[in-house]
């Protein structure tokens, strides 16, 4: 589910066929998420996390050649819980608006529904401009998450 709270704030609720635990490792260990980070026809080929509040991390995704840098800080870190960072675009009509991510995580037995929530988009166009991007990407994750819970298994 994608909504919108305001001009400037996206809400995307999923449901992960995983436990918080992992959802939230995936999130934090930057060989998970170099194999989920992007949008569907997009890879991750760097990536580097400073895990802990007020460290950083860099990430670049690549789609035909073409490659986007992002970046961000950690505000907020719960294990299993809740992540609160930055992120901002290395170039692009986004390059100098930095946004606020918060994602939350709800366990329900073996499965996860997580919450994610940014704002501070420039226009309504930037901002949505993101829902599809995000949704793929959250595919990406879903598929990740469901075969890495059954490697651990």
């Amino acid at each position: 589910m994608s909504a919108t709270l305001s001009d400037d704030e996206l809400l995307i609720v999923r449901d992960f066929d995983a436990p918080a635990s992992l959802m939230f490792k995936l999130w934090s260990d930057p060989v998970h998420f170099r194999n989920w980070m992007g949008p569907e026809g997009f890879d991750c080929p760097e990536a580097e996390i400073d895990f802990r509040v007020g460290g950083r991390y860099r990430g670049v995704i690549r789609h035909k050649g073409d490659l986007s840098g992002f970046g961000g800080e950690y505000r907020e870190i719960e294990p299993n819980t809740r992540l609160v960072f930055t992120w901002q675009w290395d170039g692009g009509p986004s390059k100098d608006v930095e946004s606020l991510v918060t994602i939350t995580f709800r366990e329900q037995g073996d499965r996860t529904t997580m919450t994610f929530h940014q704002m501070r988009f420039v226009s309504v166009e930037r901002r949505d401009s993101h829902v599809g991007g995000w949704n793929s990407l959250f595919n990406k994750l879903a598929a990740y998450a469901a075969k890495t819970k059954e490697q651990t298994q």
